[in-house]
């Protein structure tokens, strides 16, 4: 049982901190909880990238959890991602809130039955425009809150991946599609959320690890240069997806 009526979020981090981010923002925790994070909460941070997990009977104290994306292959079998989809069952089986962002995202739907691996069309990176398809997940993550409405059924999301959801765990439902990805989001009941995009991503991070991505030979300069222009022309419905990922980690549906 809980000991202490604080609410208590853990960010099960699966990404090393570039030098960038580090500099910038002292770290992905730092991005996360400024993102997601509110007033009078306790955030914990596990890398689990290197191992570090929290003690399972502890896993009650926790309100919420939220999986970072990464480099890595959702469907591979290194110890740790093996040892992370245990813990998703475990988590899933408690029924506490699970929000999984883009590797989170598939790395969940592996966890909970469902099929992951390589991008059909590729790459996708920048500013994607993804369209709720489940009116009534809109509905309830928005007028809940006093004086809002409901927002547009298409929201603009900052994306990188070339992994992608196959198919969708027994149970899940998808909540939004694209035109370059089939399942950009899913929901599981009221505890179990994945985001292909990044909710949490600021342009100039995006920028940044595109620069990565060039001097690592992973993408083509052209493709870099196309997904930089497309990004300086328009901007991310941050706010909106933002206020999505925080009603579903604090139960305000």
């Amino acid at each position: 049982m809980k000991v202490t009526n604080t609410r208590r979020f853990a960010l099960l981090l699966a990404a090393r901190d570039s030098e960038y981010v580090k500099k910038v923002y002292g770290g992905y925790f730092n991005v996360f909880v400024a993102a997601f994070g509110e007033e009078g909460e306790i955030w914990d941070l596990f890398r689990v990238v290197d191992g570090d997990f929290p003690d399972m009977d502890e896993l009650d104290n926790y309100d919420g959890f939220v999986i970072s994306g990464s480099p890595y292959d959702a469907y591979g079998n290194d110890h740790w991602i093996l040892k992370l989809c245990f813990l998703l069952q475990t988590l899933d089986s408690m029924e506490k809130k699970v929000l999984g962002i883009c590797f989170g995202h598939q790395v969940l739907c592996r966890a909970l039955g469902g099929k992951v691996g390589k991008a059909y069309t590729g790459w996708d990176i920048g500013l994607r425009k993804v369209r709720i398809v489940d009116d009534f997940f809109r509905s309830s993550y928005f007028d809940k809150e006093k004086g809002k409405i409901p927002p547009p059924s298409d929201l603009s999301i900052i994306e990188c991946h070339q992994d992608e959801v196959w198919e969708v765990p027994p149970c899940a439902q998808v909540i939004a599609v694209s035109d370059k990805t089939s399942v950009e989001m899913f929901a599981i009941g009221d505890h179990i959320l994945g985001i292909q995009g990044h909710p949490e991503y600021t342009k100039d991070i995006l920028f940044n690890l595109i620069d990565r991505l060039l001097n690592n030979d992973c993408i083509e300069r052209g493709f870099a240069e196309d997904a930089k222009f497309a990004l300086e022309m328009s901007e991310p419905d941050r706010k909106c997806w933002e206020r999505i990922c925080r009603n579903f980690l604090k139960g305000r549906i």
